[in-house]
This record gives C-alpha cells, sequence and structure tokens, in this order.
C-alpha cells in the first residue's frame, strides 16, 4: 500500500479505534462485560470492513480508473448493507450485549467516514503528473509559447 493509502487508512482508523475505546468503556459502566465485549467487537468489524473497503477502492483505482466512482459508490452500499446484515445477524445474542454492538457499530462507521473525508480532503493528490526539474526555462518557454 503506498504510503499515501496508508496515511488515509491511519487517520480513519485510530479515531474509530478511540471511539470504539471510550463506547467499551460507557458499555462496560452501562451494560457490564457483555458490553464491553459487545462495543469491542462492533469496533473490530467496522474497522475490518471500512479497511478491506478502502483497501479494494484503492486498487480499484490504480487498475481500472475509470470504474472508481461507481466502485465506490458500490462499495459504501454494500458495507452499510453488510454491517446492517451484522446488526440483524447478532440482535439476539447472548454471548455479548446487542444494543452496545450496534450503537457502537453505528458511531465507528460515521466516525469512519468523516475521518476518510477529511483525510481525503486534506492530502495532497497530484492529478497532473509535474514537468521534470531537469527542463531549462527556456526549454519551458519554447513549449509554452506560440507555434508561429
Amino acid at each position: 500500500m503506498p504510503s499515501n493509502d496508508a496515511r488515509v487508512l491511519i487517520q480513519a482508523a485510530v479515531p474509530t479505534a478511540a471511539v470504539g475505546t471510550v463506547a467499551a468503556v460507557v458499555s462496560a459502566v452501562v451494560a457490564g462485560g457483555k458490553g464491553a465485549i459487545g462495543a469491542g467487537v462492533g469496533t473490530l468489524i467496522v474497522i475490518l470492513f471500512m479497511g478491506l473497503g478502502l483497501y479494494v477502492l484503492q486498487r480499484t483505482a490504480k487498475t481500472l480508473p475509470h470504474l472508481f466512482q461507481a466502485m465506490g459508490l458500490m462499495l459504501y452500499a454494500a458495507q452499510i448493507l453488510l454491517l446492517f446484515v451484522f446488526m440483524a445477524a447478532f440482535k439476539e445474542t447472548t454471548l455479548f450485549n446487542p444494543r452496545a454492538f450496534a450503537f457502537t457499530l453505528l458511531a465507528g462507521t460515521l466516525v469512519w467516514i468523516a475521518a476518510q473525508t477529511r483525510a481525503h480532503m486534506k492530502s495532497k493528490i497530484l492529478y497532473v503528473e509535474p514537468d521534470s526539474a531537469a527542463s531549462s526555462p527556456a526549454e519551458k518557454a519554447e513549449r509554452s509559447g506560440h507555434s508561429s
């Protein structure tokens, strides 16, 4: 993963993990140990799903750039749908507190999306390859001037 992609991943995963930690502490106080486990599982699922989605999106951008926007929309829709499927599947579980799990999934997803959006807005991504530094000013003037 190139450094810019890794930077975006870290800038999205760290706030999500922080929110998950706060959710685990609050859930432990409110719902006990099962609440903390539910919040921890929810945080791990959000980081895993969203991180995997970011990886797939970056690979798509490099291999099939013409599909990038459509893939991004489809990917986020699929991620949200899968998170709702997880919430529905674990609604009646006794392994952990389902409410803590659901609220942590929701909070973690919102924080991930906001942090990823902020990271992309702050990143300096070149859309056009810059000219080589070896070109002399006369060559640049010759290329940018009129052809007459």
